[in-house]
């Protein structure tokens, strides 16, 4: 659902990329440099309660997700190399933001928002894989409700908004979260048995 603002964040981040081009940043360093700080924000500051301020670090090292792919496109030097990197330096990412929060609901003694935020994480991963699985076979699986910027949102707007002392949201969104991953995994193991499996 937000490919569709894709076009207009990539404008956004048109001038940024084009002062980065002009001095050879390759899109690669972009990358391992946004997993970087994700991981950074999340551990340093969501284990210890700090849920507003890690968001916040989170999000902006999140844009470096597309920045390098706008940085790629100026230079002409996107490669089978710099999508693998990229994919593979996702899951990091996102294991990085729900192990923090994980860490966080553990030190509280809150073992159930724990547990939702554990499903989450498995949930994400499984829905990834089973793009990637899909597409390494030859299929097409770009289907879901909920794919990885949808979940990207709605943890980080969740967990910023309980740092800013909003109550329920955190809980509501890693529902919301849980539910939509495992309603998106169904979807792509549905849409792969259809192409597969003759009706």
């Amino acid at each position: 659902m937000l490919k569709l603002l894709r076009p207009a964040v990539t404008r956004a981040l048109t001038p940024l990329g084009q002062a980065l081009a002009r001095r050879g940043i390759s899109p690669n360093v972009i990358t391992v440099i946004g997993t970087l700080g994700v991981a950074a924000g999340a551990l340093g500051f969501y284990p210890r309660g700090q849920l507003f301020l890690g968001s916040v670090v989170i999000t902006v090292f999140v844009l470096a997700d597309l920045l390098d792919g706008v940085l790629a496109r100026m230079l002409g030097s996107g490669s089978t190399w710099g999508a693998f990197l990229d994919s593979t330096l996702d899951r990091v990412g996102d294991a990085a933001i729900f192990s923090g929060l994980i860490l966080w609901f553990m030190s509280t003694g809150d073992t159930v928002l724990a547990c939702v935020a554990l499903f989450c994480l498995v949930a994400g991963a499984v829905v990834s894989y089973a793009k990637a699985r899909a597409e390494g076979l030859g299929l097409t699986c770009d289907v879901g409700l909920a794919e990885r910027s949808e979940r990207l949102l709605v943890v980080l707007v969740a967990a910023g908004l309980s740092g800013l002392g909003v109550p329920y949201i955190l809980a509501a969104g890693l529902w919301l979260l849980a539910a939509a991953s495992a309603f998106t995994a169904g979807q792509r193991i549905l849409h792969v048995y259809r192409q597969t499996v003759p009706i």
